[in-house]
């Protein structure tokens, strides 16, 4: 993807079931004209081996990522929806249905997010599961006209928290942020530098971070955008590493920065990459420019930085060694994870794309887990979109082996004054680099909500 993306922020429509024309009428084709530009050959499927649909009583659902493109790629989401769906199959179904699992391409643009999501509605899906798009305008609307539930999606756009019909797991990028600000405030002696895409949902990620950084009093840090599909970084390394000793900070001088006004704080401080699948090649960049920089440290989230970009970029002697991750769940050694990696081993088969350390297939993992407490509940009754989104929204509370806290979604959080009113996992685990293994810093959580609440969202 290049270029800017416009793209509204927040979701502005309302389910079909809640929505009428002035005179009364349903409105639920509003989004009609959308649909009929994209075609519904966008990479979508059904995992081998297990039929459904209209007809029998399968369970459909649908997990969609971007996989193949120039920007950020998560085709682990998808190809371990397929997994899970062999392996509860196996083990008898979903509360003795069978689960059909359709997955989509979203390709990291419009047009293919909405094409998913139509698919989805075509074939009767009673929930999207564990999926990835940047493009929540393209696809709420035909999920909220249908009135299907969008579980435990990536939080990768606001509309994922204040959508009606949304049901996130975790605190999207917007906690990470928060909480990696608390932990550079007391870590990082001088000033900040945030590297971030040049996109909408790159927007809502300096707010998170100041937040952090000013509950530990520490000053904001330098906004700088960067194309999230660029080839090489050195531009913005330099700048951010200069930054970081106080060389520039707070003037604004180079190509892609805000000139946000860090000073330094009598020390030198911290680059934060946030880039996604582009870390890499931010670090690429960034290593060959820190010899002359180095006492500047480094930190991220995950996501954007896991155990294989990490042994990719060298380890214990790379740049990451010593930096702060903050992520939403234990580290993948964690004993909790033990019920997702039995998945991956009986079920995942040969299939590479399923990292266990991926976030997107943790988050997918806790979603399923999430779809099947909802139609355990439902008993004998149908098993349909309505009845899952009741379930969802009945104010119970669903479990996750102590991935998450217990989660439970209300229509108003403490974080609706900051546009967060679906949000509701504040939590966020702290992790460090340590002899080249991603590694807990700090027992348990953190939660960042009261600091989430503080943040300047304008």
């Amino acid at each position: 993807m290049t270029g800017r993306r416009r793209t509204f922020p927040r979701s502005t429509f309302l389910p079909r079931f809640l929505r009428t024309t002035g005179n009364g009428r349903p409105a639920a084709r509003a989004a009609g004209a959308l649909a009929a530009v994209a075609s519904l050959t966008a990479g979508c499927g059904v995992v081998p081996g297990v039929t459904g649909g209209s007809g029998d009583d399968a369970i459909v659902v649908m997990t969609w990522a971007p996989v193949g493109t120039a920007a950020t790629n998560k085709p682990g989401m998808p190809a371990f929806a397929r997994a899970y769906a062999r392996w509860i199959n196996s083990k008898g179904g979903l509360d003795g249905h069978k689960l059909t699992v359709l997955t989509c391409n979203d390709h990291n643009d419009a047009v293919s997010a909405a094409a998913c999501a139509r698919r989805a509605v075509k074939e009767n899906a009673v929930a999207v599961v564990g999926s990835y798009s940047q493009h929540s305008d393209a696809f709420f609307p035909h999920l909220e006209g249908a009135g299907i539930p969008y579980i435990g999606g990536y939080g990768v756009t606001n509309s994922e928290f204040t959508s009606p019909l949304s049901y996130p797991v975790n605190g999207g990028q917007p906690a990470l942020l928060a909480g990696l600000g608390k932990v550079l405030a007391d870590s990082c002696a001088g000033p900040v530098a945030l590297v971030r895409p040049d996109t909408i949902a790159g927007d809502a990620l300096a707010p998170m971070l100041d937040a952090g950084l000013r509950a530990g009093g520490h000053d904001r840090a330098e906004d700088q955008r960067a194309a999230e599909d660029a080839t090489e970084y050195s531009t913005q390394a330099e700048k951010a590493l200069r930054t970081a000793t106080g060389a520039t900070a707070g003037s604004g001088t180079a190509s892609g920065g805000t000139g946000s006004g860090s000073t330094a704080t009598g020390g030198t401080g911290c680059v934060v990459p946030a880039l996604g699948d582009r870390n890499g090649t931010f670090m690429d960049s960034f290593r060959r420019s820190r010899a002359d920089y180095p006492a500047v440290h480094t930190g991220s989230v995950l996501g954007s930085v896991d155990q294989t970009v990490i042994d990719a970029s060298g380890g214990g002697s790379g740049p990451y060694e010593g930096a702060y991750v903050t992520g939403w769940y234990p580290v993948e050694s964690d004993k909790r994870w033990a019920g997702m990696k039995k998945v991956i081993s009986e079920s995942a088969f040969s299939d590479t794309s399923i990292d266990p350390s991926d976030t997107g297939v943790q988050t997918t993992w806790i979603a399923y887990n999430v779809l099947r407490q909802a139609v355990e509940s439902l008993g004998d009754h149908e098993v349909s979109a309505d009845s899952v989104r009741s379930a969802l929204n009945s104010g119970r509370t669903f479990t996750t082996g102590g991935l998450t806290p217990a989660l439970r979604w209300k229509f108003t959080s403490r974080l609706a004054a900051v546009g967060f009113p679906r949000l509701s996992n504040a939590e966020v685990t702290v992790q460090q680099v340590r002899k080249g293994l991603l590694v807990a810093s700090r027992k348990g959580f953190v939660d960042v909500t009261g600091t989430m609440e503080d943040a300047d969202v304008g």
